[in-house]
């Protein structure tokens, strides 16, 4: 028996043998069948295994010293589990010095917590390990910020060490979330008789949307390979193939800026092509997974299928974006008409002039304190308006800066128009029109979250159809694609050589959620002729067409079927699910804004001799 210090000591040792009253185990007895490293995880152990001798590893979570007794919070992937090292243990001491975040194994027994010390927030709080034996298998310097508690860190940090980020709870339950949705995804895929194929990541350089990664031939000097920004034209030439339902988990390189819900560099995307179907085709398998997914995986309200249809003039007009956020119950409308003729100059000549004039009705807010007001001015000029105009409604009388420029007339019109009642608010915004829905769209976004309308705990999806085919565009001054050259223009061959560009829309369509785009999809244009009428009326020549996209007109050439599909973005969705605010809460390993990987230090320079072998010489460019 151990020499006992003190009366604690003696209580707690008492304590740790009524444990084992009536218990004895040999050493082969309690090594009998068992793991080197665990019987059991760390999130396993409950009362129906108290009294049976254990072997559990994992990380130092905790330690806590309550009168002489040492507790143990011991983590692993799955879990907590307390373990207790009573006093008479010799190696209490070096238990109680060691680092937090030191791999550690313990043998002992099972036993139930007392009443007072059970944690009702863990799976594992009924019960504790009573220490017998450790065996440390991994030290741990001193971390550079804390695990536990989970205390805000530097974020360049936090990546640098993301290894260790990554053991904290919250970011380590958002990955194991990403592993199970992107598993659903493959289930729900291939139960609605999609096939998984994988497409190329070494492939030839676009010269169409965002900038490539390009990879050095060492096999053919002065030439380069792209990593692919998306498997566009894979999955269209898989459907020219003859496999009718494609899908792939599929990572994207584009050499873009970060933003919080775009990472630099890489990320996936559920990537989904389809054999002769039409728009509503598509719709119908995308709402059908996505409605399973959150179903499956959020307690939040959402949107059942099918899901609202809103076209893309519309969305400009009523939102002031593409991308809405159907979740604030605030709509934008058009007073140009309303201001043509009114006494107030500065709309009125700007809508003569062109431009047009927006309103945003906030319905009982009039008693908002002039600060309110001001702020809202402030932001509509940060956002690069000249102004905001607006009109309060109250008992009897419409009052605002822009009230006394209205006759009554006016008045009365827009009152009418706007069904304005006493203690409503309305904004006005008046611009061109591409700068009067941004800013229009802006306000709406901001009113929604200053006065708290937005709708908690919910998902608001919509798909956004009817993209304009083509666009002026006013640098170049001439027309140009305006979204994707290769969607089938609504109307066809027809409808290229007999309407102005500018009224022809085209088969294309997103789908967003909660004010964000989760993908971007067409009906493809699988027809030669049609390809090479629309980018004639973009001024590009039969050759050209060729030069630029051969492989894909050559097998559209040999009989390719009507084909359409989408690509919803992985990590939004899973940002979503995990309400988070910033992908980089959602991927094991991001990089940071500036694209870089600071954890394994990428990108780095690379030998003379690596660049020999490749043909290139590196030049620093100066400032």
């Amino acid at each position: 028996m151990y020499k006992i210090l003190n009366t604690v000591e003696e209580d707690a040792a008492q304590k740790r043998d009524d444990v084992y009253a009536g218990k004895s185990y040999s050493e082969k007895e309690k090594n009998r069948e068992m793991h080197c490293y665990r019987s059991h995880t760390c999130g396993e152990l409950r009362k129906g295994n108290v009294g049976e001798f254990v072997r559990l590893s994992g990380w130092i979570h905790n330690r806590r010293d309550h009168g002489g007794v040492l507790f143990i919070d011991l983590r692993d992937h799955y879990g907590i589990t307390q373990v207790v090292i009573y006093p008479d243990r010799m190696f209490q001491k070096t238990i109680a010095h060691l680092a937090k975040e030191t791999v550690i194994r313990f043998d002992g027994m099972l036993a139930n917590r007392s009443d007072e010390n059970i944690n009702s927030k863990l799976p594992t709080g009924e019960v504790e390990v009573v220490a017998e034996s450790y065996d440390i298998l991994g030290a741990a310097e001193l971390v550079p910020f804390s695990i536990f508690p989970e205390d805000p860190a530097p974020e360049d940090m936090r990546l640098e060490y993301r290894f260790l980020d990554l053991r904290r709870g919250k970011l380590h339950e958002n990955i194991l979330l990403r592993s199970k949705i992107i598993a659903y995804m493959r289930r729900a895929m291939t139960d609605m008789g999609f096939n998984e194929f994988q497409t190329p990541i070494l492939t030839s350089s676009s010269p169409e949307g965002a900038r490539d990664f390009l990879v050095p031939s060492r096999l053919h000097p002065g030439k380069f390979y792209a990593l692919p920004q998306a498997p566009q034209q894979f999955k269209q030439l898989l459907m020219i193939a003859g496999f009718d339902r494609y899908f792939q988990i599929a990572p994207c390189f584009r050499d873009e800026d970060a933003r919080a819900d775009r990472s630099p560099g890489e990320f996936y995307q559920l990537d989904i092509e389809m054999s002769f179907v039409t728009q509503e085709d598509v719709f119908e398998a995308v709402e059908k997974l996505l409605e399973g997914l959150f179903n499956e995986f959020t307690e939040w309200k959402f949107d059942k299928a099918p899901f609202k249809r809103i076209p893309y003039r519309e969305a400009m007009l009523k939102y002031g974006t593409d991308k809405p956020d159907l979740r604030i119950p605030v709509e934008i409308q058009d007073v140009s008409q309303n201001f043509l003729k009114s006494g107030f100059k500065i709309f009125a000549d700007t809508v003569s002039g062109g431009g047009v004039a927006r309103a945003i009705a906030v319905r009982g807010i009039a008693g908002k304190p002039r600060s309110f007001f001001d702020g809202m001015v402030e932001f509509a000029q940060s956002i690069g308006s000249q102004g905001l105009a607006y009109l309060v409604w109250n008992e009897g009388n419409v009052k605002g800066p822009i009230a006394k420029f209205l006759d009554e007339q006016s008045m009365t019109d827009l009152t009418k128009k706007l069904d304005a009642k006493t203690g409503d608010v309305v904004f006005f915004v008046c611009n061109d029109e591409a700068k009067a829905n941004k800013i229009a769209g802006e306000i709406r976004v901001k009113l929604g979250k200053d006065l708290d309308m937005i709708e908690q705990n919910a998902y608001r999806f919509c798909w956004i159809t009817d993209f304009p085919m083509f666009e002026y565009n006013e640098e170049l001054r001439k027309i140009d694609f305006s979204h994707n050259p290769f969607s089938m223009p609504q109307g066809g061959m027809e409808a290229l050589t007999q309407k102005d560009p500018l009224e022809i829309y085209a088969y294309q369509y997103d789908i967003v959620c909660n004010g964000i785009e989760l993908s971007s999809g067409a009906i493809r244009n699988h027809r030669p002729d049609i390809m090479y009428k629309a980018f004639e009326i973009a001024g590009y020549s039969r050759e050209q067409v060729d030069e630029k996209f051969g492989a894909m007109i050559k097998a559209l050439s040999f009989g390719a079927p009507p084909h359409g599909g989408i690509a919803p973005g992985v990590d939004r969705i899973i940002m979503l699910l995990a309400n988070e605010p910033n992908l980089r809460e959602v991927t094991a390993f991001p990089m940071n804004q500036r694209a870089q990987d600071l954890m394994m230090n990428a990108p780095c320079e690379v030998t003379e001799k690596q660049l020999r072998e490749l043909h290139i010489r590196s030049t620093e460019i100066k400032a």
